[in-house]
């Protein structure tokens, strides 16, 4: 695997890793007192931010490992649709048909997530309470899991 590919992977990793520890942080008071923070405060729109990044992050190395490299302006959205031709194509959906004997990891599923956490990004970060969160952000989390550990296997058995 290429070491541009691999860094991506670990970023990805490192923002999951992350977001699971700030949605415990959200949840703990005694924790939050000792960072300083208030023990009222929650953090969900941040675990919903570092989750989409590791969506984000994840596209980033498959596409790289494609040799397709996305650059600013408009980078999220150049990866999304850079990701969607190869969902598309259906190339990813064989490779992760070959991987998982119960379809679970399909790709279109995969290419929803990272829709759908771009669009919950933009709403439950700068729209909304971080105190509502709670729900959104552990669903976050979950697709975040289930997004890296489908490319993750892709990129592993190539």
């Amino acid at each position: 695997m290429d070491s541009e590919v691999k860094l991506y992977l670990e970023r990805s990793g490192n923002e999951l890793r992350l977001a699971r520890a700030i949605f415990g942080l959200s949840g703990s008071k005694k924790n939050k007192l000792d960072l300083g923070a208030n023990p009222e405060d929650t953090f969900y729109s941040a675990v919903i931010s570092h989750s989409y990044y590791c969506i984000f992050y994840c596209a980033k190395a498959f596409l790289l490992s494609r040799k397709i490299k996305t650059k600013v302006p408009n980078e999220h959205k150049k990866t999304y649709f850079e990701f969607r031709k190869f969902v598309d194509s259906g190339e990813l959906d064989l490779e992760l048909k070959k991987i998982y004997d119960d379809l679970l990891g399909n790709a279109s599923e995969l290419l929803k997530l990272f829709l759908d956490e771009k669009k919950k990004r933009g709403h439950f970060v700068y729209r909304t309470l971080a105190q509502a969160n709670k729900i959104p952000a552990g669903d976050s989390i979950k697709n975040a899991i289930k997004f890296l550990s489908n490319i993750k296997r892709v990129l592993e058995n190539e």
